[in-house]
């Protein structure tokens, strides 16, 4: 238990360089070894990650399964999870081993293929269990590279467009990121994360070529993490880069993309924003809030609109992400255990959806809708499985999809009546694009000569799926799984917030 943070963030990174070193070939018995040690790998890393559970305590507020040594120049490898990372470690090693033997069709190059998400993974797990500034930004800017690769090497036609969009996209708000970072460990003089959340940071007004800086050096520091964590949410207006990664990203690199390299923002703003700034997260709650309910309605509005599969879900991401940072800066306890839901939730429906894309397109090759039609006719399992990942991503009570949207709802609505009247909208018209979706693709006559000869789902693909399916049904009916494994922590959090930002007198009645 000592070392358990280390194995589980590290155990990838090791097979990974094993397979990098000692795999030679690219006949099919190497590429069958290669997938079998990635897979092996990744299963490996969830099993061990479930001693998480059985060894966190929910009534410990602080960090726990710390893990501290002397680094290298006086810095500190330090990682611990609370309440709130522990659960998006879990969800990222649960969802790996399924990535993973979703792509065991992939011939081109399978052994960097695997090497690249096995590297992913070892990223994306420290990310969520750093505790130090300088770690937190390796693991997070280090993540850029083997998603650049698996976009660019292994996407569509347009896939370098992609990758660089999507590089330079989140490469530049990280920047931002760094020069802030540098000025909080100058005033506090630690990169201890712990430490940083509980220093005060001057909020004084400042005056910076002849303009006021209401909130001072936090809203300057607010700003610049903003920058990078709204990027890689994705919000509005910064979404653009996301449409393009997810069309021309392989199947695999979606799923991951979709389920955990986006939560990456939300997991920033609870980490820094909130308890770092809290003075500058108070003034600017209302930007969050309405660039969060235009996201909703606007990229609802162009979900509809388009004609490619992938791109579609690809607006619908962007539309439930507005959801979790509208829930984040509501700072409530139903919005910001909202928020933290939704993120959990949209990775099994998202990455699912994405999965279910890729099932048709290894058969046809094409993800334009009108290629489609009647596949019920002649995929009854299929049809069955993305009927009810589609009503999940449309909010269906008994899905986990609901919960989240429903607490998010419940937290704005405590704060500002309005924005939650737009988001409210967003519930309506993703309905109406996702049925939209699976009436085209799947309802009325089989007429397409092309779709006549069309397989249902193998047992792999139907294996990868079950686990989906039940996490999804679980969460619906039986929430306190995630509610009661946050719910201190997300208190503490409002908790130290509300020492620095007291809530208005009537909002904390209607609150009480």
């Amino acid at each position: 238990m000592e070392n358990l943070l280390s194995i589980i963030t590290f155990l990838p990174l090791v097979a990974a360089a094993i397979l990098a070193l000692f795999l030679k070939g690219d006949d099919p018995a190497a590429q069958r070894n290669a997938k079998s040690v990635a897979l092996f790998a990744t299963t490996a890393t969830f099993l061990i990650s479930l001693f998480l559970l059985t060894g966190f305590d929910p009534a410990d507020t602080g960090f726990q399964f710390v893990e501290e040594r002397d680094w290298i120049m006086g810095l500190k490898y330090k990682v611990g999870v609370d309440g709130i990372s522990v659960l998006f470690v879990l969800l990222t090693t649960f969802l790996m081993p399924l990535t993973i033997l979703s792509t065991w069709d992939v011939t081109v190059r399978v052994k960097e293929y695997m090497v690249a998400f096995l590297i992913l993974e070892g990223l994306m797990i420290g990310v969520f269990v750093a505790l130090d500034l300088v770690l937190f930004y390796l693991f997070f800017e280090a993540g850029l590279i083997p998603m650049f690769l698996i976009i660019g090497i292994w996407g569509g036609k347009e896939r370098i467009y992609a990758a660089f969009k999507f590089f330079l996209y989140t490469f530049l708000g990280s920047v931002l990121m760094l020069v802030a970072m540098i000025a909080m460990y100058v005033d506090a003089g630690t990169t201890d994360i712990p430490t940083l959340m509980g220093h005060p940071f001057g909020s004084d007004t400042i005056s910076i070529l002849g303009f006021h800086v209401i909130g001072g050096m936090q809203t300057l520091m607010w700003l610049a993490f903003f920058a990078s964590f709204a990027v890689k949410m994705p919000m509005w207006p910064v979404h653009t880069w996301l449409p393009d990664a997810h069309v021309q990203a392989p199947t695999a690199g979606s799923v991951i993309l979709a389920a955990v390299l986006l939560k990456m923002g939300g997991y920033g703003f609870l980490r820094f924003s909130l308890p770092m700034f809290p003075v500058a997260s108070d003034l600017l709650a209302p930007l969050v809030f309405w660039m969060s309910a235009i996201a909703i309605v606007y990229t609802s509005l162009v979900a509809l609109a388009q004609s490619d599969m992938k791109k579609l879900i690809a607006y619908s991401s962007v539309a439930h992400m507005g959801y979790v940072t509208m829930g984040i800066f509501t700072v409530n306890q139903q919005g910001i255990d909202g928020a933290i839901f939704q993120m959990l939730s949209h990775g099994f429906i998202s990455g699912a959806l994405f999965l279910s894309v890729g099932v048709i397109y290894d058969r046809m090759h094409t993800r334009e809708i009108d290629a489609y039609g009647g596949l019920v006719n002649r995929m009854p399992a299929y049809a069955l499985i993305f009927m009810f990942f589609t009503m999940a991503n449309v909010g269906l009570p008994g899905t986990s999809g609901f919960v989240g949207e429903f607490l998010t709802l419940m937290g704005i609505f405590q704060v500002n009546t309005w924005v939650a009247l737009v988001a409210t909208s967003g519930v309506i018209l993703s309905a109406a694009y996702a049925l939209w979706l699976y009436r085209r693709v799947m309802m009325g006559e089989l007429i397409k000569e092309s779709l006549k000869g069309i397989a249902d789902m193998t047992a792999r693909e139907k294996f990868v799926m079950a686990p989906l399916v039940a996490m999804t049904l679980l969460l619906g009916v039986y929430p306190s799984l995630v509610t009661d494994m946050v719910g201190p922590s997300v208190e503490a959090l409002i908790a130290d917030y509300r020492a620095d930002v007291p809530l208005p007198e009537a909002v904390a009645e209607a609150s009480h």
